[in-house]
Formats: structure tokens, C-alpha cells, sequence
């Protein structure tokens, strides 16, 4: 029986595509550190929150929304809806402080929406793990009393150690992805709840 030329093409396979590396410790990484710097100063160990523009800018803004616009590449909504938004949090921070966009009352409602939208973040993490449980949980803490106080309402430095603490589990949850990608010999636990 004669072959067909069909028959006797060579099976082309197509390359598998490139895998990308976990964005998530970027996106914590960069959120952390502009946390904890722009908490520093609402817990009052420094004046001017100057400083927090340019990391706002690029680490907590551009590289959170990169790391937001990776998530979606991988297929994580929760990763690319979080990484992304808090990263224009960051750049619209930045952008506030720069130009002197605070006036009277104004702040209040910003930082009232982005509660919202914490809330919203912080129902949506009830079955991933602990770790994003507590650190939404404390950010939505840190969101509410920052939005009270923006109101005029005294709170003191509550709203920056809250915003510490919530740095330091940020850090955490994304040294424990680190650990994991780099197939370390120890790791954090994250109280894996799906």
C-alpha cells in the first residue's frame, strides 16, 4: 500500500510555553516595604512622609503592578485584582504627596474606599491560608483607623503599627513563597486552607 506524503511528515510539536516565576513575593515584597516605610511615619518615628514618594512610585506602585499584571498571566484573579489595585494605591499615594492633592476631609474618602475595597479582598481570602487571612484582616484594620482618623478623629499611632504589623506578615507570606520557589530546605508555614 503506497503512503501518503501526509503520512510521512514528521510530527512537528509545539514548544511548550515558558513558564513565569511566582509573582506573588514580588508583589509582597514591594507592598511590605512601602507599608512599613509609610507607617514609620504614621506611628511617628519621623516628620516628613517625603520619603515614601519615590518607593511608592516604583517599588509599591510599578513593581506591585507589574507583579498584579504577571498574577493574570498565571491565572490567579485574587493575585492580579490585589497586586494590581494596591499597586495604583501606591502611585496614587505618590501622586497625592507630591502635588499637595490633600485637602480637608478629601483623604478621609479615599482612604474610606480603599477600605471598601480591603473589606472586599479580606472576604475573598476566607479559603486561601491563614497567612492572607491575617494579613488582610490587619490591613483592613490599618485601612479603618487611618479612615477615622482622617475624619478627625484621634487615633494616635494606632493606624501605623497597625500597618507595621501588617508590613511585617506581608514580609512573611512572601518569604514563604521565596522559600518554596527555591526549593529551600526549610519552610514557612502558611496554614494552607483550600
Amino acid at each position: 500500500m503506497a503512503s501518503t506524503a501526509s503520512e510521512n511528515a514528521p510530527v512537528v510539536v509545539a514548544p511548550a510555553a515558558p513558564t513565569i516565576a511566582d509573582p506573588g513575593p514580588l508583589g509582597l515584597c514591594a507592598f511590605a516595604l512601602t507599608t512599613f516605610v509609610l507607617s514609620s511615619h504614621n506611628a511617628g518615628f519621623f516628620a516628613a512622609p517625603d520619603v515614601v514618594i519615590g518607593l511608592a512610585l516604583f517599588y509599591g506602585g510599578m513593581a506591585q503592578l507589574l507583579a498584579g499584571m504577571w498574577e493574570f498571566k498565571t491565572g490567579n484573579t485574587f493575585g492580579a485584582t490585589a497586586f494590581s489595585s494596591y499597586g495604583a494605591f501606591w502611585m496614587a499615594v505618590a501622586a497625592t504627596l507630591q502635588f499637595k492633592l490633600i485637602t480637608p476631609g478629601s483623604f478621609g474618602f479615599f482612604l474610606l474606599g480603599w477600605t471598601i475595597f480591603t473589606a472586599i479582598m479580606f472576604l475573598a481570602t476566607f479559603k486561601s491560608s491563614t497567612a492572607l487571612i491575617v494579613l488582610f484582616g490587619l490591613l483592613l484594620l490599618t485601612f479603618i483607623v487611618l479612615t477615622i482618623g482622617a475624619f478627625g478623629v484621634a487615633v494616635g499611632p494606632l493606624g501605623g503599627f497597625l500597618g507595621l504589623a501588617t508590613a511585617g506578615v506581608a514580609w512573611y507570606t512572601a518569604l514563604a513563597g521565596l522559600l518554596t520557589a527555591t526549593k529551600s530546605d526549610f519552610q514557612l508555614p502558611l496554614g494552607k486552607r483550600s
